[in-house]
């Protein structure tokens, strides 16, 4: 009897164990975080515009992390993982000028590792895409102050820089 409950109890630890593992290996990026939130948002506030940006240049990052951690330090993926820096340290003086909270970077508990290079440059275009869609978004919120008004639009331009990038990877991963 001692040894089927000791059984049991192992077969039912590992079920979750293993269920557990791969349902966190498949967590998907919130509807209300970084481009995907902005994009659904029909009133935005400034607050709300900034942590939509900053939130998604963390993803963006995180992003770019497990793909250099798995394929290595390839380009574009180093210089756009660097350019996402710099989009931070663009968001942060308005967080400041505008005493706003700069959110926690809690992204890396929503990337995935690409299986290939060819995944990995479709996940920066499918990523470059809604951060551009963002980026035209807030510039055009007309209760933004011009100043952030400004910096959504530059990063915006920005970003289209990436999107050819990975386009022109993915061209030459097929």
């Amino acid at each position: 009897m001692g040894r089927k409950i000791f059984n049991l109890i192992t077969i039912s630890l590992l079920f979750v164990f293993f269920y557990g593992v791969k349902a966190n290996a498949e967590i998907q990026t919130p509807q209300n975080y970084g481009a995907k939130g902005a994009l659904q948002d029909s009133s935005i506030t400034l607050e709300e515009a900034l942590t939509y940006a900053i939130k998604d240049e963390y993803l963006a990052q995180a992003r770019y992390d497990t793909i250099i951690a798995k394929f290595g330090a390839i380009r574009p993926f180093t210089q756009i993982k660097a350019a996402e820096q710099r989009h931070i340290s663009a968001l942060l003086p308005l967080f400041q000028k505008y005493n706003i909270k700069v959110p926690e970077d809690d992204a890396k508990k929503y990337t995935k590792t690409p299986s290939s290079l060819k995944e990995a440059f479709q996940a920066g275009i499918d990523g470059e895409i809604d951060n551009i869609a963002m980026y035209n978004k807030l510039a055009s919120v007309a209760s933004l102050p011009q100043d952030a008004k400004v910096v959504m639009q530059r990063l915006g331009d920005a970003s289209q820089n990436h999107l050819a990038a990975f386009k022109r990877g993915l061209s030459q991963n097929p």
